[in-house]
């Protein structure tokens, strides 16, 4: 899967952008036309792409293989648009408790609790996307509020990652050669365990009470790219933002 959204849409922590390298050695950014190309081209026969708006680009590469254990979904409801990689263990939980029909999929089930959550549901967002049990990422943008949210599960059943591109558009894909050619140095793995979204930052659903930290972060040829991004379980948040009626659920301090 593969998001590329316009700064304008989606603010992620200033750590994740290094600068630009002089060495030849070192790729330097492209552009989000250029990395949606190189998405398409390395997966030619199974692969749809859909730019929403002005500041959206998603793409999606059905996974052919009959053995694999994850899913690779994508679907819209709402001008609510989904990718999801992974699997759900309580789908079938999730699906009556959301009130969804039987044939319901993963990323269904989670446009679903995002509608929850953004409509100002009883819960807070970390408990709900704690709630998915299972190895998972996703990436949804609602074209509607012009936001972005995304997820990474705890369990490293998956990976994703997330970068800079050429113009300061954001890049997050679980296809790592795409994200590293196309982000140069501006690039790092997403957290595990954690959330993202364009109005309120990076946070931990595990431990939604703690600060995240940026470490830098050094590549597989010595070379320092964007940072990685942990819990600080010295530093605590002084308070969490009301959710509910009262208060807007996508407004969580930014670490």
């Amino acid at each position: 899967m593969l998001g590329i959204f316009q700064k304008a849409v989606a603010q992620p922590p200033k750590e994740l952008n290094s600068p630009v390298a002089s060495s030849e050695v070192c790729r330097k950014p492209t552009h989000p036309n250029e990395i949606l190309k190189e998405f398409l081209s390395s997966h030619p026969h199974n692969s749809l792409s859909a730019t929403i708006g002005d500041g959206a680009i998603m793409a999606y590469a059905r996974d052919d293989r009959h053995f694999s254990i994850h899913q690779r979904l994508f679907c819209g409801y709402d001008d609510i648009y989904c990718l999801f990689f992974g699997n759900l263990n309580n789908l079938s939980t999730l699906i009556k408790q959301y009130g969804l029909t039987k044939a319901s999929n993963e990323a269904m089930v989670v446009i679903e609790a995002y509608r929850t959550l953004r409509d100002r549901g009883p819960y807070p967002a970390d408990q709900v996307v704690k709630d998915l049990n299972g190895s998972f990422s996703f990436l949804i943008f609602d074209s509607k509020a012009g936001t972005v949210f995304s997820a990474l599960g705890s369990d490293g059943g998956v990976e994703l990652f997330w970068g800079i591109a050429a113009d300061g558009s954001v890049v997050i894909s679980d296809d790592l050669e795409v994200v590293k050619g196309g982000c140069g140095r501006s690039f790092a793995p997403f957290p595990a365990g954690c959330m993202f979204h364009s109005n309120g930052g990076l946070m931990s659903f595990e431990h939604p009470m703690h600060k995240m930290k940026a470490m830098p972060r050094v590549d597989s040829e010595g070379v320092m790219c964007g940072a990685s991004f942990n819990v600080d379980k010295y530093s605590r948040v002084n308070s969490m933002p009301r959710v509910g009626s009262e208060a807007n659920w996508t407004v969580w301090e930014s670490h």
